[in-house]
């Protein structure tokens, strides 16, 4: 199966978005696809989550909209249903992910501890979210995981900001980072999308050069 990190390769940010009304989620994900990141993960934390990835799903082409905080076989297929590209959860149970590999859609279950990276590496799961990412240990803990994991990659989230988000993305287990930066509250509260498609330009520009 395809990985997320194959989705949007180029792309070294997922914005997470909550969306409180589906209206916005078009010109939210027009001016995220402007800004250069194209891959937009939904959470499925409002009840106007579903019919915002419904919305991006028909209406932005260039968008690769996945839904977060999947925690229910049930969630994994109200997002596939409503055209989720891509699934990611917090943590993971055995019936969950039976329910998104079943899905046929790629998918980054979370994790937070060694043993939870060597249980999914058992079941040939490779590709996993790192939350939350700074209370879990940071960049230190993903760069110490690197050596005896080595076939595991990670998008870490969970207290990511432009302040550190290049520290990750240097380490060689990391395809790349989940983060909120680009969507200040009060910018969303306005719709200020030429704020959020700014903020997201400046987001995908934080990418660690070949060799450094």
């Amino acid at each position: 199966m395809t990985s997320v990190f194959d989705l949007a390769p180029e792309t070294p940010v997922v914005p997470v978005v909550v969306i409180e009304d589906a209206a916005d989620a078009v010109p939210l994900a027009r001016a995220l696809v402007a800004g250069g990141l194209p891959l937009i993960e939904v959470t499925l934390r409002t009840p106007a989550a579903l019919d915002a990835v419904r919305a991006i799903a028909a209406e932005v082409p260039d968008a690769v909209v996945g839904a977060g905080t999947v925690v229910s076989a049930a969630g994994v297929a109200g997002a596939v249903g409503a055209g989720a590209r891509f699934l990611v959860s917090p943590g993971w149970t055995e019936r969950l992910l039976g329910a998104m590999r079943e899905s046929g859609v790629p998918f980054l279950p979370g994790v937070s501890t060694a043993s939870e990276v060597v249980a999914l590496l058992e079941q040939g799961v490779d590709a996993m979210k790192f939350f939350p990412a700074e209370a879990a240990g940071g960049v230190p803990y993903l760069k110490s995981l690197a050596g005896p994991l080595p076939g595991a990659r990670f998008c870490p989230t969970g207290g990511v900001s432009p302040a550190n988000a290049r520290d990750y993305l240097s380490l060689p287990n990391v395809g790349c980072v989940g983060g909120t930066w680009m969507l200040p509250p009060d910018a969303l509260a306005a719709r200020d999308w030429a704020r959020v498609e700014t903020l997201a330009r400046e987001a995908a520009a934080v990418r660690v050069p070949v060799g450094g």
